[in-house]
């Protein structure tokens, strides 16, 4: 056999035994009369040493060696002189009486240890040598666990794990679809999947009752940090609920994942309407593991004389605790960083509440202590404060300031890593109008049931309907979001109606799944989570790149594999397809 141990299995009990180790040389140090090889495997580190008793044949074969090569390494387990604490076989090393090249290695690019010598570039490009450092492995085994988890909650829950299709058609809505040819059917493409949505709603007319898959997914849109063209989603369903029930059991679900992974006890989530999110955070994926809220301060500060405000549609401030002493310097940075593309404000307005309770702002020309003290109130803002404000139109004004807030929660390290704060958003509007093309799209999916209560609204005023929707959101990142399906044939056309498609486009897209719904459609609900993000937040990383073994960049690239790539002419001609020159 190769081994008898790991290299992060041996201890001070087996002292005196003869082993066999496999892996990779991590460090080699030679002192002439001794020699010690720090050897490398998933499991951990032992270290190998040879002494003057060495035979000539395993010293002539340790001077071969480089790092990175793998061996088999034989010998007796005796106790170290100088124990190594920071590793948990440093008590002990392996005294060598065999010593074997079983693969020898170029000289690697980079260094293969924590604090590595290689930019994120050239390790994606040799991502096979990045995986096999022990914090990028770390992370993979977590991504494990966390899956494991999943499907013991859910199975032992009665939900089913079912493969869906990979290769389906494509639909105009939502993100772009990826597209492949087909040879056996000219002229015509398969879709992958951005989701199982129509398939797991077909497993609840077929009577599964519950489903789940842990699924890859594509989307062809622009990337960033929480984004890859192909990613995992935990993707469920259930029959003969309403979002209560949802919300109950996924709720549970993140709960055990949490204790079970990280130890870590959750408290019961929240429920926050998608107006509220907005209007007091800025976004509808709060982070609300600190205050700082938004307030509205239109009607306070206008018909003052000051233009800006007085010609805007709102006005809203923050109050920053603590930051009254803040220094021109760094209010001019803060100005600067609002005014940037990302997020597009036209300036900043800051009013200081000093510690002696005078003010101090920019606005001091059309605003008087008077007037500044009523918005320090309104904003619950306390001595030594910083009071940040912007305007312009509402719906932009919002999200700057939502973006503004969560700046000033890195600044003052209020969003700290290791505190989780769920909670469920709500309420969401079922659609959103599009200016350019004049229509209205779905804000989640086509199949999204609206809330209940606002279903009379669909004729006469189809964007106030809220949607019987949710997202669960933690640390304001989005982790997961689902919807009250519709099952009904007659309320499903209205809506597709209402999105633009004909009845004869609305059957050639959907056809099957409205033909399914006159078999008996049970009341059904669901949800997904992205399970790269969800990994990411468990392992405390921003980017879900490090706990995907092999990603893409941002430009979508596979720069290890050089993908994607021409091919030949050959075959586009199986596949009819003509490139088209590109200028």
């Amino acid at each position: 056999m190769y081994r008898t141990h790991t290299c992060g299995e041996l201890r001070a009990d087996h002292v005196g035994e003869e082993v066999t180790l496999a892996g990779w040389v991590q460090k080699i140090r030679d002192f002439g009369a001794m020699s010690f090889v720090d050897l490398r495997d998933r499991y951990g580190i032992t270290q190998l040493v040879t002494n003057e008793n060495t035979s000539a044949k395993v010293t002539e074969t340790l001077q071969q060696l480089g790092r990175e090569f793998v061996i088999q390494a034989t010998g007796t387990v005796r106790e170290r002189s100088s124990k190594n604490k920071n590793i948990a076989t440093g008590e002990i090393e392996i005294e060598l009486s065999g010593l074997k090249i079983l693969s020898p290695s170029a000289v690697p690019p980079f260094t293969i240890q924590d604090d590595t010598d290689g930019g994120d570039d050239l390790r994606m490009k040799y991502r096979y040598l990045d995986l096999r450092r022990n914090a990028v492995r770390k992370n993979l085994e977590l991504r494990a666990q966390v899956a494991h988890s999943v499907r013991n909650f859910l199975t032992e829950n009665g939900f089913i794990e079912t493969e869906t299709p990979v290769l389906i058609k494509s639909t105009p809505e939502g993100a772009r679809d990826f597209v492949v040819p087909s040879r056996m059917n000219p002229g015509e493409f398969y879709a992958l999947p951005q989701s199982p949505q129509i398939f797991k709603q077909l497993l609840m007319v077929a009577g599964f009752d519950k489903y789940f898959q842990i699924v890859k997914c594509f989307r062809d849109e622009d990337l960033r940090a929480d984004r890859q063209p192909e990613f995992t989603q935990i993707d469920c369903e259930m029959s003969f609920v309403e979002q209560e029930d949802v919300l109950n059991t996924f709720e549970k679900l993140a709960k055990y994942t949490f204790k079970n992974v990280l130890d870590v006890d959750l408290d019961d989530f929240p429920r926050m309407p998608y107006s509220t999110a907005m209007e007091k955070y800025g976004s509808d994926k709060p982070d609300i593991r600190f205050e700082m809220l938004l307030h509205d301060i239109t009607t306070t500060v206008q018909n003052k004389g000051f233009s800006i405000f007085d010609s805007a549609e709102y006005v809203g401030a923050i109050a920053a605790k603590g930051c009254a002493e803040y220094s021109r310097k760094q209010i001019d940075e803060l100005t600067n960083w609002v005014k940037r593309p990302q997020i597009g404000a036209k300036g900043l307005v800051y009013v200081k509440y000093n510690e002696d309770g005078s003010f101090k702002s920019s606005v001091d020309k059309f605003y008087s202590a008077d007037d500044l003290k009523g918005w320090a109130e309104q904003l619950n803002a306390n001595p030594g404060d910083l009071i940040l404000v912007l305007s312009g139109d509402k719906a932009h004004t919002v999200t700057a300031l939502g973006e503004l807030r969560l700046e000033m929660g890195n600044r003052l390290e209020l969003r700290k890593k290791g505190t989780f704060k769920p909670l469920w958003v709500i309420d969401f509007p079922l659609l959103e109008w599009n200016e350019e093309s004049k229509r209205f799209f779905a804000m989640h999916h086509p199949f999204t049931s609206p809330n209940p209560e606002d279903i009379v609204l669909l004729d006469s005023d189809p964007g106030k309907v809220r949607a019987n929707a949710y997202d669960l959101v933690i640390n304001g990142v989005e982790i997961g979001g689902g919807s009250v399906r519709i099952f009904n044939s007659e309320l499903q056309a209205k809506m597709f109606d209402i999105l633009g498609f004909t009845p004869e486009q609305a059957m050639a897209q959907f056809g099957f799944l409205m033909n399914a719904f006159k078999y008996g459609a049970p009341p059904h609900a669901g949800i997904a989570f992205g399970f790269d993000r969800l990994v990411s937040m468990f392992a405390g990383l921003d980017s879900i790149r490090d706990v995907i073994a092999f990603p893409k960049n941002n430009a979508g690239r596979d720069v290890m594999n050089d993908s994607p790539a021409p091919i030949a002419n050959e075959q586009l001609d199986e596949l009819f397809l003509q490139l088209k020159k590109l200028d």
